[in-house]
């Protein structure tokens, strides 16, 4: 039974439909699992819009093959910063969206897009935060963090994006344990497991009224 069904046969009102951006930089792996769970029903959203700043990643090409319109955006389309900011808030903006999720997008986003979708711009982070984020701590390079560390565990975060790397409030996290055996690379993969559920989970708590943000409530 999908989400929206769900909430209607308890007796309570339909789910307001999210209209969601995903910005990727990368292969888009989190981005399609929150494509998926829009398609399956279990989540009451819909993508309008993708952009990458990469035009070859392998997000684009995900978006592309699920019939979402896509938009190269980055510094090669659009040299000046401030013009930048200006389209990828105006795009935003004009495909109607409600929220913005960044899936492996590595740059910081403009005073322009922050301003008009405050409150409203997620992420996900491959650790624990506070603990190794900010400038630089991304990918591999968390994983090795934590394995230096002795760390007994890791995980993943939903937080909303503010003008500093991975400063913004914790919506949500889910802990995975460092094995023995593990390295970068297979600490990497059960981390990145737990993303694709913990992303899904959290819109699907926003839809449900049980996260609120700003100028969206369920």
């Amino acid at each position: 039974m999908d989400q929206a069904s769900s909430r209607e046969r308890s007796g309570n009102p339909p789910i307001p439909m999210l209209k969601l951006a995903l910005i990727a930089s990368g292969s888009g792996t989190n981005m399609q699992s929150v494509i998926d769970a829009c398609g399956s029903g279990s989540l009451a959203a819909e993508v309008c819009v993708v952009i990458g700043n990469n035009s070859k990643s392998g997000g684009l090409d995900r978006a592309r093959a699920a019939g979402i319109a896509t938009h190269h955006l980055s510094g090669k389309t659009h040299p000046d910063p401030v013009a930048l900011d200006q389209v990828m808030a105006l795009t935003l903006r004009q495909a109607g969206v409600t929220i913005v999720c960044l899936a492996g997008y590595m740059k910081l986003l403009g005073p322009q897009t922050l301003a008009a979708f405050r409150g409203r711009v997620l992420n996900i982070h491959p650790g624990l935060l506070p603990k190794y984020g900010g400038r630089g701590f991304y990918g591999r390079a968390v994983h090795e963090a934590v394995l230096a560390a002795g760390d007994s565990e890791s995980g993943a975060t939903v937080h909303v994006v503010d003008e500093v790397y991975d400063h913004g409030s914790i919506l949500a996290q889910s802990r995975v344990p460092v094995l023995a055996r593990d390295t970068a690379d297979s600490l990497a993969a059960r981390v990145l497991q737990q993303e694709h559920i913990l992303y899904v989970e959290t819109l699907q708590r926003i839809t449900a009224g049980e996260i609120e943000l700003p100028a969206y409530k369920a």
